[in-house]
């Protein structure tokens, strides 16, 4: 099969973390650790898994944080190469293991990539899967599968950006006939900014910030209005098709990420600004609540400056190694600083229920206002376009890029 394979090499890590920077085109030439391959069809680990045909495969900042070899090394002793890349994943089950129960072939579904101990079939679980946080799961070098924190980084089960990926029966969620592929492929992505804005009690809340108008930012926001928030949604976004999408989503005001951000926050909050003797201004007052939906250096230090005394900022932007954060904010306004990782368990309404099942009822209700954020497809063969595309928004225009693999042979 045909497949974008990740293999780890150390040189070709180093030149896409220092030399990248200057020449982008890097990160999809021949010196980059990313390929396309013909490999051999995954085979199923354990009688409970099942082999799935992808039909689309979205492209995630995780992903080209992978290959620019931009983000924390965090993650590297939680991974097993080389691994096929793609954990935003909708496909058809095409084969599956003898003890598979509640399926067949056929079935349209979308897959949870969290590598738990039910997936990896280790009784008794971890203390993490014990309370339903799966996506923390302890377990993640361990069992029947290679180390691995999700599909996508793990070497047995494959990944997206390929022809079939597998997965374990508790990863399987059906996709009701109502909902597209191209609005399936949205899901994993939407779970995880609607498991970040269930953090925060938002319904009590006047105003929320949100800073970032990538995926995640734009998914917040969408989020925020599903559940029913009605106040108002102050959101930074930098391009001109994120400010768009961003007022199309429910954004009630949006500000350019530019150098002249802070005195439109201030004068839209009432927030007052103080200039210290170095650095950034400081603020007193601001919103109930910040969404960090992008994880830089810049977001993290805003976000803290935008909250008001006792507000909550939630971290969900993947962050690298970030530097020059004045954390003093914390301390003096007794900010709740959480982060927000993927999807489990939510409250909601009286109503236990897992992320992806919720997301999913959302999407069914209000999903058609999130498909202007689904962009031109790509085959696995233009790969390299497809990257630099998804690198590259704000000469794009993208938002989610996605590999279309439903007339592939």
């Amino acid at each position: 099969m045909k497949a974008i394979l990740y293999t780890k090499s150390i040189p070709r890590y180093l030149a896409m973390r220092y030399l990248g920077k200057k020449w982008g085109s890097l990160y999809t030439s021949p010196l980059s650790s990313v390929r396309l391959v013909e490999m051999k069809e995954p085979q199923l680990p354990t009688q409970q898994w099942v082999k799935i045909k992808i039909r689309l495969s979205g492209i995630c900042g995780s992903d080209l944080s992978t290959i620019t070899a931009k983000g924390s090394p965090y993650f590297s002793p939680f991974t097993s190469t080389p691994f096929v890349l793609g954990h935003e994943i909708v496909g058809d089950i095409v084969g599956m293991g003898d003890e598979v129960e509640g399926m067949s072939i056929g079935d349209r579904i979308v897959v949870e990539p969290a590598l738990s101990c039910r997936v990896r079939e280790i009784d008794p679980p971890c203390n993490q899967c014990q309370n339903n946080r799966f996506s923390n799961c302890e377990n993640i070098t361990n069992g029947s599968i290679s180390a691995g924190v999700q599909t996508g980084y793990c070497r047995d089960t494959g990944g997206g950006w390929s022809q079939y990926v597998l997965a374990h029966q508790t990863q399987i969620h059906h996709v009701p006939d109502g909902i597209s592929d191209e609005l399936a492929v949205l899901l994993e992505p939407f779970a995880c900014s609607l498991h970040g804005v269930l953090q925060a009690a938002v319904n009590t809340k006047k105003d929320i910030c949100v800073i970032g108008g990538g995926t995640i930012g734009l998914l917040t926001v969408a989020a925020l209005r599903m559940i029913g928030y009605e106040n108002r949604i102050i959101i930074f976004a930098k391009h001109p098709h994120q400010q768009k999408l961003s007022e199309h989503l429910g954004a009630d005001v949006v500000i350019s990420a530019s150098r002249g951000r802070y005195d439109a926050f201030c004068e839209l909050t009432d927030a007052e600004p103080f200039q210290p003797e170095l650095g950034q201004q400081v603020l007193l007052g601001g919103v109930d609540v910040t969404f960090d939906c992008v994880g830089s250096s810049t977001s993290i230090d805003d976000a803290l400056r935008f909250t008001q005394a006792g507000g909550e900022v939630i971290l969900l932007g993947m962050p690298g190694i970030p530097k020059h954060i004045d954390w003093t904010s914390i301390w003096y306004k007794q900010l709740h600083v959480k982060g927000a990782y993927t999807y489990g368990l939510e409250s909601y309404q009286n109503e236990m229920i897992h992320t992806f099942q919720l997301g999913l009822r959302f999407l069914q209700q209000h999903g058609e206002s999130l498909l202007p954020l689904v962009g031109e497809p790509f085959t696995l063969q233009d790969y390299r376009r497809a990257i630099q595309t998804a690198l590259n928004t704000g000469l794009t225009s993208s938002v989610k890029t996605v590999f279309d693999l439903r007339e592939e042979k």
